[in-house]
């Protein structure tokens, strides 16, 4: 796993620590920043269920200037620490050690990745929980499995776009 392009282009991460984890694959990542193209610069992004961290640090290589990363899961904080420090930028994420469903929003965050796990089949009550983290204009991504319908709108967002690739898919809201 690696940072595919951007500043930190190159940079190996660590992978995930148990089995539970599903890291986001280099070419969903390349497909997902491919698709936002330009306006991840400049972002404040939430990276929740962020496993490894690698959709966020991508997020920081192509040019987002904070990266807030929601994990639950004690088995995969500190590979999140460590592949943050090994791209060296502490100063542009902050990790928080919860459950994203819990969270209280508030992060007015310009784009709200979602990863949550592939059995997780309400998808209504994450996009509700996301709707509080993000900033007029914001943008709202879930990757999923490709055999699970995503909801068409919930909590004043609605989906524009489904993208498949392999046995995911990315659903976007606006």
């Amino acid at each position: 796993m690696r940072i595919v392009a951007g500043s930190l282009k190159g940079r190996r991460l660590q992978g995930p620590a148990t089995d539970d984890v599903r890291p986001t694959s280099d070419r969903l990542r390349e497909t997902l920043f491919n698709v936002l193209g330009p306006s991840v610069q400049g972002t404040r992004v939430l990276d929740a269920f962020a496993g490894t961290g690698a959709v966020g640090l991508e997020a920081v290589s192509r040019g987002a200037t904070h990266v807030t990363f929601y994990e639950k899961d004690r088995r995969a904080w500190p590979i999140v620490e460590a592949n943050i420090g090994h791209c060296g930028v502490q100063a542009q994420c902050q990790v928080i050690r919860g459950d994203f469903l819990r969270s209280s929003g508030g992060a007015n965050c310009d784009l709200v990745f979602l990863d949550p796990p592939y059995d997780d089949d309400d998808l209504e009550a994450t996009l509700r929980v996301a709707a509080t983290h993000l900033a007029p204009d914001g943008s709202v991504v879930i990757e999923h499995r490709r055999s699970l319908e995503t909801p068409a709108s919930e909590a004043g967002l609605i989906r524009t776009r489904v993208l498949v690739s392999g046995d995911s898919a990315l659903s976007f809201y606006r």
